[in-house]
């Protein structure tokens, strides 16, 4: 089976620029491969500062790429022109981790749904609304949801509105960029399992990215864990929770049973 997608040596230098100082350039990510089958997920795991958002972005391509390859539907999708990856883009969609941020206050969430439509220019305005009731539906929100704005929402619901619009182009790879982080635990659950369902149902690729080793050990059919830029360890899940070897890996472990043991107190 061929990957959606694979990803052979990437590397992402930012410049930074102090004053008086000569401008250095930051490696965010180094060197870093993977691929990621149908309907497969691959979790890719470490602390705040690792590269994993920065990863995201170069595979969503919103930020261009330093080195390396990101072969997409035959293409390396790294190597094209703005113009060219403007094609690409509706394939591989992103969702970021506070829906309120990534939502147009001033919209209702049926046009919030609808924009990527409406950009690309593919149907005309009662399809588009159409469109968006069942994207709503597919994420267990109702039409009655279509005139409701951003700031009526709870934290979940509008993640899920953030959800339905990623999907509403008919994507192959979503990238989940720490969609569960800013939620609360029960909301945490639900989420999780909208998006095991949903890729049961549509067939995707995700690119699940999170600092919580035990949420991606239950979404997840493999786990890549970065540190520092780089994929220290990588591996299927049982393979990676039973024999972790570098440190980041067994700090993450330790993390997680920490935040566990912490909710089964709040639950008393």
């Amino acid at each position: 089976m061929e990957p959606v997608i694979r990803v052979e040596n990437l590397v992402k230098r930012y410049a930074s620029r102090e004053l008086g100082r000569r401008a250095a350039a930051f490696t965010a990510v180094d060197s870093v491969s993977f691929s990621i089958l149908p309907g497969s997920t691959l979790a890719l795991v470490g602390e705040s500062g690792s590269g994993k958002s920065s990863v995201a972005l170069c595979l969503a391509c919103l930020e261009p790429v330093t080195s390396g390859q990101i072969w997409f539907d035959g293409r390396d999708v790294a190597a094209l022109s703005e113009r060219e990856s403007r094609a690409v883009r509706p394939k591989l969609q992103i969702v970021f981790q506070d829906p309120a941020t990534s939502l147009n206050p001033r919209w209702t969430v049926g046009e919030i749904v609808a924009e990527p439509l409406l950009v690309k220019g593919r149907v005309a305005n009662r399809e588009r609304r159409e469109r968006a009731a069942q994207g709503l539906e597919r994420v267990g929100l109702g039409a009655e949801y279509l005139e409701r704005r951003p700031a009526e929402l709870s934290g979940g619901q509008r993640q899920r509105v953030a959800i339905a619009r990623a999907l509403i182009l008919e994507p192959k790879l979503l990238i989940l960029d720490e969609v569960l982080s800013a939620l609360d635990c029960s909301i945490q659950g639900q989420i999780a399992n909208l998006l095991v369902e949903l890729q049961r149902a549509l067939g995707l690729a995700y690119l699940f990215i999170t600092h919580d080793l035990r949420m991606a050990a239950h979404l997840a059919d493999e786990i890549a864990v970065m540190s520092r830029g780089k994929i220290v360890e990588q591996g299927a899940v049982e393979t990676i929770l039973r024999g972790a070897r570098c440190a980041e890996t067994q700090n993450l472990l330790g993390a997680s049973l920490v935040d566990r043991e912490t909710e089964a107190v709040r639950e008393r």
